[in-house]
């Protein structure tokens, strides 16, 4: 029973080291159909107008947006042109979580008919936002993740580390 103990504890611990070091990066290259970010921590939001702007996709879901922010509220805050606010970019209201975030996109994709999409959001987020989209689109949905660069706190990386494993185990399982 010890050694059970110990091997669970190892794998663990191997896991964790797993997670923090070697998270996602940031991907300029690529072109997709539609970009996808999730609310949350800072600089998702800049990355994906800042991808959409130089042409790396067509449209633009913020997947996760607070029911009581409007269109003009959020142009003035994150300095959107109205042309490209009016032509490319959706507020997704419906989502609560990252699950929610997944069905969000999800339905998002299918209404464009998009086959490819950048996912911009937190380098320690990734896994875990990836993985439950990955439970919810196509097989066939080509998705580019692209981490926005983070210094997370080892209590944020400690937490979504489990996140992610709990995640994981309920996919799996």
């Amino acid at each position: 029973m010890r050694r059970l103990i110990s091997l669970a504890l190892i794998t663990w611990l191997l896991g964790f080291v797993w997670f923090t070091v070697t998270m996602p990066q940031p991907v300029d290259a690529g072109r997709t159909d539609g970009i996808v970010v999730p609310t949350g921590s800072e600089g998702r939001i800049p990355r994906g107008i800042d991808m959409l702007g130089k042409g790396n996709a067509a449209k633009m879901l913020v997947t996760g947006v607070d029911v009581n922010v409007t269109p003009e509220e959020f142009a003035v805050e994150y300095d959107v042109p109205e042309r490209l606010m009016d032509c490319c970019i959706t507020l997704g209201f419906r989502a609560l979580d990252t699950r929610g975030n997944a069905r969000e996109t999800a339905d998002w994709m299918a209404e464009n008919g998009f086959v490819s999409m950048r996912l911009v959001t937190a380098d320690w987020h990734m896994r875990r936002a990836a993985l439950e989209l990955s439970s919810r689109l196509p097989e066939d949905i080509r998705v580019l993740r692209d981490a926005v660069h983070t210094e997370p706190s080892l209590s944020t990386l400690f937490l979504e580390y489990h996140k992610f494993v709990a995640t994981w185990l309920s996919q799996t399982f």
